[in-house]
């Protein structure tokens, strides 16, 4: 989602022109949401994985489609390797892992000028030097109400009371994570008031919500791993509210404009925040936060442990009471 705003400034640069996208099998169904994008090229490979001979490969078949520009927004020598092999004449990306070469418009990110991921993968549809609009353009998303009640229905699912949304898993590391037992007694707050309340993420996010469920309430839905990125688009778009970790799922929580609370912890929403007016960054001022670490490199946990169920629920409240 955070690519959007780069792919709206292209059209507004160029608004004839076509935009395809090399990327995970697993982000088709969110880019297919995305109107800028014309055609989704399935990257093949593994995270990390040099796999050089087959990136030749994937170069060579990709000449055919006579490519003006490639945009490479991974910080890797392996994600240049493509275009390059591709004989795209314009390779643009920001310098790092020694891609000289692989790269032929290669720019030096000033952090303190772009703070937000978001506006240096922006600067990459500008021209070299060239400053980015502001206000910043926001990812956006629509759900059509067939799309909705298809997700509905195959889930059986209904409407019938008020949804709240938990996104309890993080794919950085556990330190990105509010406690289980935090989400379930807020989960049993919200069912006092007449919520239900699902939880959605991928199949690895489904040890944790099962164990939100064991000490909350059996009512509670999990759908841990029982959705793809086009069910969870849908399933965001019913609810009155979303407590989510700093997480991808976040960023579709606030393009589809829905009320958010977003925890931060180890990470920071100076960099990846929520981009939505109806976003609220929910996290306790401490000296070690953010760490960036995967887990909490001093052992207390303090930005997530001190960031109480009461506290959460001062936020809860003042936003479904504005409802």
């Amino acid at each position: 989602m955070l690519m959007q705003p780069m792919l709206m400034r292209l059209k507004q640069h160029y608004p004839d022109c076509i935009i395809d996208v090399l990327a995970p099998s697993w982000t088709e169904g969110l880019l297919r949401a995305l109107p800028e994008v014309h055609h989704i090229i399935v990257n093949p490979f593994p995270h990390g994985a040099l796999q050089f001979k087959a990136r030749y490969q994937l170069g060579v078949q990709l000449r055919a489609g006579q490519y003006d520009q490639a945009i490479v927004l991974p910080n890797s020598l392996k994600s240049a390797l493509v275009p390059f092999f591709a004989n795209i004449p314009l390779r643009t990306g920001f310098i790092g892992e020694l891609r000289y070469g692989l790269l032929n418009d290669a720019r030096k990110l000033d952090k303190t000028v772009l703070p937000l991921m978001v506006e240096r993968f922006s600067q990459l549809a500008e021209v070299p030097q060239g400053n980015i609009p502001r206000p910043l353009a926001i990812p956006q998303l629509n759900v059509s109400v067939g799309q909705r009640d298809a997700t509905l229905n195959k889930l059986a699912l209904t409407l019938d009371q008020p949804v709240v949304i938990f996104c309890p898993g993080a794919e950085y590391g556990p330190a990105k994570r509010w406690p289980v037992s935090y989400f379930a007694d807020t989960a049993l707050r919200l069912q006092v008031r007449g919520y239900a309340v699902w939880l959605i993420g991928s199949g690895k996010d489904r040890e944790v919500a099962d164990n939100i469920v064991t000490h909350s309430h059996p009512d509670i839905v999990n759908l841990c791993g029982r959705t793809d990125l086009t069910d969870a688009l849908a399933l965001l778009s019913c609810a009155d509210l979303v407590i989510s970790n700093d997480s991808g799922l976040m960023h579709l929580a606030a393009a589809l404009d829905r009320p958010l609370l977003a925890v931060f912890g180890s990470s920071s929403p100076q960099f990846t925040p929520p981009l939505s007016k109806l976003a609220q960054v929910v996290k306790i001022d401490i000296a070690c936060s953010p760490c960036f670490k995967r887990e909490c490199p001093l052992g207390h946990f303090n930005c997530m442990n001190q960031l109480t169920p009461d506290l959460m629920w001062r936020k809860i409240l003042s936003v479904i009471e504005s409802q």
